[in-house]
This record gives C-alpha cells, sequence and structure tokens, in this order.
C-alpha cells in the first residue's frame, strides 16, 4: 500500500524517485533504485518509463552540479539502455526512451566539457581558426576524429584549409595549415601512387610517426594513393579523391583511398590551373577527342576577347565574367584544373563552354556594330560574307592577322596580300628616306 501511493505520487510530479529523506515530519524506509524493477517484469517496464520519461530529473539547478549528479545522470543512461533491449522493437515507448538516453548523455557530456568563453579568431601553425556558431551541423574533430557536438561543445575551422576541431584539441595541434602548401608549392605530384614502402618509412605513420604495420597491430597501415605513404587511422579516414597523375596518364577518373592531408590539399588545388597537358602528356590530345574539341573553343574565345575588351556595349554586359570561374579560359588555352578534366571527361564543360561561345560569336557577328566592324573581307576571293578569326571555315596569317577563306589560303603556298603591301609600303618608305639624305 505504501509503495502504491508514493509511486503515484511520483507520477504526479511531487516525489523524487531519488529522494531518500524525511517527508512531511515523518522518517521514511531508504527508497532504492532497485524498488523500481523489483516487481514482476510487466510492471517494471510501466514505472521504469515513468522514471525515465516522465519528468526531467536531472535538468540544471541553482549553481553548478556536483559529483552525485553525474553518477545520477550514468545511472539513468543506464536503465534507459537496459530499458531499449526489453522494449518492443519500434515500439512508440522504445523510441521515447532513445530519445530520452540521447538526452541524458548531452546533459552528461555539458557537464564534463562545460563551455567556457573563447576567442573568435585564434592563430596555430599557420591556421586560421574561426569559432563556428552552427549548433547543428554533424561534424567529426580532425585532431582526435571525435563527434563534435555543437549544441554543447565549442569548436573551430581553420579558414584556409577547413581543418575543423574541438577547443580543446586546439593546443595539440601539430599539422600546419595545407593552404600554406598550396601558396608556396603550387604544383600536383605526377607519379602514380609513388610507394617507397612501410620499412622506408619505419614502420610509423608517415604524418605523426605512430607504429603502424599491416596487420593492424598496434595500429592499421593505410596507404595513401596520392603520395603513396602509410598512414594511422587517425590520419587516414579512407576519403576518396581523383588522383590527378592517374588522370593525365591514363585518364581515369575513379577515386582513390587518401589520407587526410591529401584530401585537403587536392581540395584547394582542383581549381587552380596548374596542368600544362601539352608538355607533360602531349599523346592524350591523339586519343580523347574531348580535349581536341575544348581547345578549339578556348582558342576561339582568346580571338574573341581583343574584339571585347575595346567594345563599350561588351564591357557594360561584362560578357568575359561568363568565364568568372576559369578565369584562366581567356588567358591562355594550354593550362588546365583537375576540375576542368573531371569536367571534360563528364561532357558538362563542353556544354557550357559551347553555350558561351555561342553567345560570344553572336555578339561579335550579329548584335553589335562596332564589333562587325572590325570584320575582315577575303583578299583573294573578295567575296563571300564578313569573316572573323575564330570562324570554323577562315585561315589567319600569322604574320599580320589577316582573315582569309580556308579554301583561298594556304599557310605555306599562298602569299599574304596583306603582308606584300605592308613590305612594300615598308621599302618605298625606306627609299625616300634615302633620297632626302
Amino acid at each position: 500500500m505504501e509503495y502504491d501511493e508514493r509511486l503515484a505520487r511520483f507520477r504526479q510530479g511531487h516525489l523524487n524517485p531519488f529522494d531518500r529523506g524525511e517527508e512531511n515530519g515523518h522518517a521514511h524506509n531508504e527508497v532504492k533504485p532497485e524498488l523500481f524493477h523489483s516487481e514482476a517484469k510487466t510492471q517494471s517496464t510501466d514505472r521504469a518509463m515513468d522514471l525515465g520519461l516522465a519528468e526531467d530529473h536531472f535538468s540544471r539547478p541553482v549553481g553548478s552540479f556536483v559529483a552525485s549528479d553525474i553518477e545520477q545522470l550514468k545511472q539513468a543512461i543506464e536503465e534507459c539502455k537496459r530499458l531499449i533491449l526489453e522494449l518492443p522493437e519500434h515500439s512508440e515507448r522504445q523510441k521515447d526512451t532513445v530519445a530520452k538516453l540521447i538526452h541524458l548523455r548531452l546533459k552528461l557530456q555539458e557537464l564534463k566539457d562545460p563551455e567556457e568563453d573563447e576567442p573568435n579568431l585564434r592563430v596555430l601553425l599557420e591556421h586560421r581558426f574561426s569559432k563556428e556558431k552552427s549548433k547543428s551541423v554533424k561534424q567529426t574533430c580532425d585532431k582526435c576524429s571525435a563527434i563534435i557536438w555543437g549544441l554543447i561543445q565549442t569548436w573551430y575551422t581553420c579558414t584556409g584549409c577547413y581543418y575543423r576541431c574541438h577547443s580543446k584539441c586546439m593546443n595539440l595541434i601539430t599539422k600546419p595549415c595545407v593552404r600554406s602548401k598550396v601558396s608556396h608549392q603550387s604544383e600536383y605530384e605526377l607519379n602514380i601512387c609513388p610507394e617507397i614502402g612501410l620499412d622506408k618509412q619505419d614502420y610509423r605513420c608517415a604524418e605523426c610517426r605512430t607504429p603502424i604495420s599491416l596487420r593492424g597491430v598496434p595500429s592499421e597501415a593505410r596507404q595513401c594513393d596520392y603520395t603513396g605513404q602509410y598512414y594511422c587511422s587517425s590520419c587516414h579516414w579512407n576519403d576518396s579523391a581523383v588522383i590527378p597523375a592517374r588522370v593525365i596518364h591514363n585518364w581515369e577518373f575513379e577515386p582513390h583511398k587518401v589520407c587526410r592531408s591529401s584530401m585537403r590539399y587536392l581540395t584547394l588545388m582542383i581549381s587552380r590551373p596548374v596542368l600544362k597537358l601539352r608538355e607533360i602528356n602531349p599523346l592524350l590530345f591523339n586519343f580523347v577527342e574531348e580535349l581536341v574539341e575544348i581547345r578549339k573553343l578556348r582558342q576561339d574565345i582568346l580571338l574573341m576577347k581583343p574584339y571585347f575588351i575595346t567594345c563599350k556595349e561588351a564591357m557594360e554586359a561584362r560578357l568575359l565574367l561568363q568565364l568568372q570561374d576559369r578565369q584562366h579560359f581567356v588567358e591562355n588555352d594550354d593550362m588546365y584544373s583537375l576540375q576542368d578534366l573531371i569536367d571534360i571527361s563528364s561532357g558538362r564543360l563542353s556544354c557550357s563552354l559551347t553555350e558561351i561561345h555561342t553567345t560570344f560569336a553572336k555578339h561579335i557577328k550579329l548584335d553589335c556594330e562596332r564589333c562587325q566592324a572590325k570584320g575582315f573581307v577575303c583578299e583573294l576571293c573578295k567575296e563571300g560574307d564578313v569573316l572573323f578569326p575564330f570562324d570554323s571555315h577562315t585561315s589567319v596569317c600569322h604574320d599580320c592577322s589577316a582573315v582569309f577563306h580556308r579554301d583561298c589560303y594556304y599557310d605555306n603556298s599562298t602569299t599574304c596580300p596583306r603582308c606584300a603591301r605592308m613590305t612594300e609600303l615598308f621599302y618605298r618608305g625606306n627609299n625616300m628616306q634615302l633620297q632626302i639624305n
């Protein structure tokens, strides 16, 4: 009878299940946690559910938590874990218990790792760490490999290489910022998986020098396909990335496993135009038709550029800004970024660049009278429409840049009328100068 009264009062919110003091001036027998599951199993589940879910017995009181509160949280967490195993699968009560378990664990973590006032910006080993304000995004600490609970933990992200870590792990960081390497050494490793062997690494992680082996004792050795070296599981998370050397030599875009530092380096380098394909692998253009097409489009865009930089309407329309994500396309036709090659393989670059090429040509040949006036008439046949150097059926003199029909002008056998005329004027001017003297 006494137990039923206490249980009824507990469900009404008038009794703390861990209260062992006196009530209404009368001493009571000690109420042990075992009391709530000492009855029949069918009744213990209901009573324990009330214990774990009916009230928030562990909300923060005025002042600080003491050690006993942490012990009570641990006890409640174990009780919730036991109930989850006992309750029917996928039942509402089991789901509620899981939610309560998460809530209790967060409170326990908050007690163990209380948030402190931290600066918004910290500089360490060329990292520029910025304090994050996001509380809902799930991240993983690059230092300790543990989950960052943004709701209750302070964490930072490097604005240069996007290295993420807990505030408490900041002083343990030994890896310098990868962006500094990108700034000082903007080039790829162009040998495919240049392995040197674990013995050359002294059977230690290439980055943190932790002992490793292929047998996994004391730590598993994981190979990075970009550097060819071996790393421990803390420095190599089995991330996958496209390897530049495999693209250039094999035209292979299958992602391979790389270490964390290589992953960050490749991410920062992916849009940098540092690959000169005609020097690294000129034969690639003989086997990849898409590369030839892209090279022709880029050459045409370079021929269109002088029209735009001297055209007021084109400058106002900012036509060249359509290539602002690939600025090197309006500077040269032989440098490529890894992202360019990936987009060429997928076909995305061909579609977007063809559309931009069409827009540029339309402005010069149809929309703008100033640009049309800068066209050429074939001086060999003096027939046909106005010609432009980027037209597919034209040829351009390499000396004076005059434009002719391809069928009329041959580089080796035909003399350029414009060059001949300029040469004649040059000699005539020299003769007149001699006569004057």
